[in-house]
């Protein structure tokens, strides 16, 4: 890969870990008292958008984000760490197209917010028409069968070692080591309870007889409601630590994008 699309891609993971930092942070004031509010992706882009420069600032957003989507889809295609073509390898390369698609839409929704087009993506009014139709509840479960994985896998990552051992087989100074280890931990285990919990309420609403989307707004109503609103509060924070992790790991390229 060039300089100019290794550089890009590092874009797009700093970009990444600003969305997911915000969106911590917001909820994580709202749960101690600092302000803020239940936050997700759209309203951390509500957030970039409230700021000065606030137009040039969400197009800058939605360019990072394109350097997101570019980065999962040369993993899904030209599949750089070669994890192959096995039953394994494929189920990566597919998350890793489906999370591209995700962050694309989002980086869609920031560029014509930015540039005075509407402020909904095409990926939430497609969802929004799939979960109204005569599918919606095999829809609803497919979903949240997919969160549900992507909790797993959260979790396995920040505690098989997995993530660990690539972070130890870059080349970056100890300082750097120590705290993407400690933010990366603690952010993909946070990572893994929302999305854990966003399968829950899928599953829920599915086996309900209805279809509803749900977001990590909803994820972080129900840690409120069930746990109580500092448990809400450690996992936002924890969701702060996961965008530090992303940010710090975009700035060593043998590790974001080797």
């Amino acid at each position: 890969m060039s300089s100019k699309k290794k550089n890009f891609a590092r874009f797009g993971l700093a970009t990444k870990g600003i969305v997911y930092f915000i969106i911590g942070g917001l909820t994580a004031f709202a749960a101690f008292g600092g302000g803020g509010q239940k936050a997700g992706s759209d309203t951390a882009l509500d957030f970039i958008a409230q700021q000065d420069f606030g137009k040039i600032l969400l197009v800058l957003t939605g360019l990072g984000l394109l350097g997101y989507l570019f980065w999962r889809w040369y993993q899904a295609f030209a599949d750089p760490k070669g994890v192959g073509t096995d039953t394994k390898g494929m189920v990566k390369r597919v998350s890793y197209f489906g999370s591209g698609l995700f962050y694309g839409a989002l980086a869609y929704s920031a560029i014509s917010r930015g540039t005075g087009g509407s402020s909904s993506s095409g990926n939430n009014s497609m969802l929004s028409k799939a979960l109204n139709s005569d599918y919606a509840v095999t829809i609803a479960i497919i979903i949240g069968l997919v969160l549900l994985g992507k909790a797993i896998y959260e979790i396995y990552q920040a505690y098989s070692g997995k993530f660990r051992e690539e972070v130890d087989e870059a080349d970056i100074p100890q300082e750097a080591h120590s705290l993407i280890i400690k933010s990366g931990k603690v952010g993909l285990t946070s990572r893994g309870i929302i999305a854990g919990i966003m399968a829950f309420l899928m599953f829920r609403t599915a086996f309900s007889g209805g279809a509803e989307k749900v977001s990590k707004t909803d994820a972080f109503s129900f840690l409120q409601n069930e746990f109580g609103t500092v448990v809400m509060g450690i996992i936002a924070a924890g969701l702060v630590a996961y965008g530090v992790f992303m940010i710090v790991k975009a700035k060593y390229s043998s590790l974001a994008v080797s």
